[in-house]
């Protein structure tokens, strides 16, 4: 722990200097039974604190933040009325005033001097939190070794963002309860940062001084106003020549760019989110905030470097999506999703998985955005698993991009019973980016002439979102 900084040190490292200002009342313990006061009067001078929690307003490389963190050294972080109070008027705060909240959180959980009266109080916590989101205002979370109990079942799971100190013990149930109640020990390795992050329960593992960054690129993305754009658009129609089976494996060539590349080159201050934060995670899908040409926004795309045989995407990167639309609608951006999959898992696992369902809800949520919303067909279209993304304000494609309820090969096999007619399929199934132009489907196709390379491929694309984002928002 030594080498932790504390809170204060903290709040130093991520604000500006001098800018933090109090929102903290002193605290009354007058009420409380003799041994009690006692201990709190201890805590106070051992910690410097007056309570387990400090609030407050200051800014981060000059926006205005509001600040909720918790302090392990009194009373090990644990929530009281006194400190639940103070959160809860922290967030009522800061949604009246219209600013993102950053929480750090380090705590054994409920106070059990108070018991039940406390432990309630969580509810009216995660209350004022819901209707700061509902508002559009950020809430971004990092928590801290140990955060355990009701602080990681009420606040520290509602953010935004949420990211954790390297090796930090983070649960629900504390491992020392465990093993008095069990008498076994809590298997080791589960409650640790790094476990959470590759189950898809935090987006980051992130170090105390990586903390500035990660926070500037965040609010970047969700409070700053968009920039002028930098990149040039694509002229000109698409060439009109090629079959669709030469589309097909254009778009199968292991070479193609895909949504990693156009994040790489056409996205600008990218946060990367892991999961669905609740206990998934599904590399097939990529879900991010970022910049395309200077318009901020979610993406939700198909990571078509991620999906093999071995590893097709499953239900679990569809609730990832789903998360990410959850996101654009809570935070007021638009959203950009990429579409480049040759088809969601088949397999009992996805079956019980709900993979159906999760395509069904994609659809539906993807078709009933509050936000403005871009759909990219970007190579492969296949299936289900495509048309999870497709619905949106604006829908376009790439030149060689392609959209068909099966794999041609499988489009053979159910009409002639053999694959050896699957570019004939292709063609008569009008799978082509210029064919879903033709009918509608599309409201645009973005040149890909000869020469193309991964780099200019990905800034076309990044340049044609930015220039559709801003249709939809009149500027």
């Amino acid at each position: 722990m030594s080498s932790r900084p504390s809170v204060r040190e903290l709040i130093d490292i991520v604000l500006d200097e001098g800018s933090f200002e109090s929102w903290d009342e002193p605290i009354d313990i007058s009420g409380h039974p003799e041994p009690y006061r006692r201990e709190l009067e201890a805590a106070a001078e051992r910690s410097g604190f007056d309570e387990s929690v400090l609030t407050g307003r200051g800014l981060m490389r000059g926006r205005p933040v509001a600040v909720i963190a918790n302090e392990f050294r009194f009373l090990a972080g644990s929530i009281g009325l006194a400190a639940a109070g103070r959160i809860v008027d922290a967030v009522r705060r800061a949604t009246r005033e219209g600013v993102p909240i950053l929480a750090t959180t380090s705590s054994g959980g409920t106070r059990m001097q108070e018991g039940t009266p406390a432990f309630v109080r969580m509810i009216e916590i995660s209350r004022a939190l819901m209707d700061h989101k509902e508002a559009g205002l950020p809430y971004l979370v990092y928590l801290r070794h140990p955060t355990t109990g009701g602080v990681f079942a009420s606040w520290g799971s509602l953010g935004h963002i949420t990211v954790a100190e390297p090796g930090a013990l983070i649960g629900f149930l504390g491992p020392k309860v465990y093993e008095l109640l069990t008498n076994r020990a809590f298997p080791p390795g589960v409650q640790v940062s790094e476990n959470l992050m590759m189950h898809g329960i935090i987006d980051a593992v992130v170090l105390t001084e990586e903390i500035p960054s990660l926070v500037d690129r965040a609010l970047g993305l969700l409070i700053d106003p968009p920039t002028e754009p930098l990149l040039e658009r694509r002229t000109g129609k698409p060439t009109g020549t090629g079959t669709a089976w030469e589309s097909i494996e254009r778009t199968r060539a292991p070479a193609r760019a895909g949504v990693r590349e156009v994040l790489r080159y056409g996205g600008t201050g990218t946060v990367r989110l892991q999961g669905t934060d609740e206990g998934e995670r599904d590399s097939a899908m990529l879900v991010a905030l970022t910049r395309l040409d200077g318009r901020p926004c979610v993406v939700v795309g198909q990571d078509r470097k991620a999906q093999t045989p071995s590893t097709p995407m499953g239900p679990a990167a569809l609730r990832e999506a789903r998360r990410g639309m959850r996101l654009a609608n809570e935070l007021g951006l638009p959203l950009v999703s990429f579409i480049d999959t040759p088809g969601a898992e088949l397999s009992p696992e996805a079956e019980q998985g709900a993979i159906a369902g999760e395509i069904a809800r994609c659809i539906s949520q993807m078709a009933t955005m509050r936000v403005p919303s871009v759909s990219v067909l970007l190579g492969q279209g296949c299936g289900g698993g495509a048309l999870a993304l497709l619905p949106a304000t604006r829908t376009i494609a790439a030149e060689h991009s392609w959209l068909s309820p099966l794999p041609p090969e499988g489009a053979s096999a159910i009409v002639f019973g053999d694959v050896d007619h699957a570019a004939e399929m292709a063609e008569s199934q009008h799978v082509r980016a210029r064919d879903l132009l033709e009918m509608g489907t599309i409201h645009h196709v973005i040149p890909e002439p000869e020469g193309d390379t991964a780099k200019s491929f990905a800034l076309a694309i990044a340049a044609e979102c930015g220039a559709q984002l801003r249709l939809l928002s009149g500027s």
